[in-house]
């Protein structure tokens, strides 16, 4: 008996010094663990919220919040200019959208130096609108309406030229086109104060007035007119030649004088030939 109980405690003692031993090795596991985790908190970096492209933004596009995506980036290593509130790039009292001035891949921050202002103007493509083209005419202080010309404003372009008519070339100046817009003058897209002289102003025009422009341009001078605020009048067919201009009247053609018609034969006599008249046939 006192045998069996012998036995019984030291399997009671060999059980226990065991479930000490595993106790032991899991709490030192669990302690290098927790020592470890606590490192690597300490070494995470501090991050802050910037705004990035959520796709690739071309130029000359518009922002919207479509567009973009908060991320967080590492405070050591933010660009300058980002974007880290939404009310700062989106402000909600400005209508008008900021614009695309240098082309962005997805995933690349915003900068300030990448988009416009609100509503700012980036230049003659944000101008023109779906379906219209810029075109350049040559002028001078004459035909550029001695230099108050501005951005923005409209006018009626006349062509100059010499045309062939069936009694001969003459010269003609005539309207080709009405109420086209100014968008630029010189390389200045900005309206400013004071006669300033150009020697060329941009219209938007579409693409068959392209055309039509291109050869009135070659072809002779384009001179300008400039419309008034809020004239909508809508101008008729308008041609001017010297005989109009001078209230001449042309003259009629000179009548055709048919000449009598005059038949002969020839005939050999001796060394002499001699006409012979005869009446007309035909």
């Amino acid at each position: 008996m006192r045998m069996i109980f012998g036995l019984v405690l030291l399997a009671g003692l060999g059980l226990a010094g065991g479930a000490v031993y595993m106790a032991k090795n899991y709490i030192g596991s669990y302690q290098a663990e927790l020592a470890r985790a606590k490192q690597n908190q300490a070494q995470v970096v501090p991050t802050q919220t910037v705004y990035v492209a959520s796709r690739a933004l071309q130029y000359g596009e518009q922002l919207t919040k479509e567009d973009v995506r908060p991320v967080a980036w590492p405070q050591t290593a933010i660009p300058e200019g980002t974007f880290s509130d939404l009310e700062v790039l989106f402000p909600a009292h400005e209508e008008e959208p900021r614009l695309i001035v240098r082309a962005m891949e997805k995933d690349e921050a915003i900068l300030t130096v990448k988009v416009t202002e609100p509503g700012e103007d980036i230049g003659l493509t944000t101008r023109l609108e779906k379906g219209m083209r810029a075109f350049a005419i040559r002028v001078d202080v004459a035909s550029g309406v001695s230099g108050f010309l501005r951005p923005g404003d409209r006018v009626d372009v006349y062509w100059t030229g010499r045309i062939e008519t069936a009694s001969g070339s003459e010269d003609v100046t005539k309207l080709i086109d009405t109420s086209i817009r100014l968008i630029a003058v010189d390389q200045d897209d900005k309206t400013t104060n004071g006669a300033r002289i150009a020697r060329t102003v941009t219209v938007a025009v579409r693409p068959e007035q392209v055309a039509a422009l291109a050869q009135a341009q070659s072809t002779g001078s384009l001179s300008l007119s400039l419309v008034g605020v809020g004239d909508d009048t809508q101008l008729s067919e308008i041609e001017v030649d010297q005989v109009s201009l001078l209230g001449l009247e042309q003259a009629a053609p000179a009548p055709v004088v048919e000449q009598k018609r005059e038949c002969s034969i020839r005939t050999r006599r001796g060394a002499e030939v001699v006409a012979i008249p005869i009446p007309c046939t035909n």
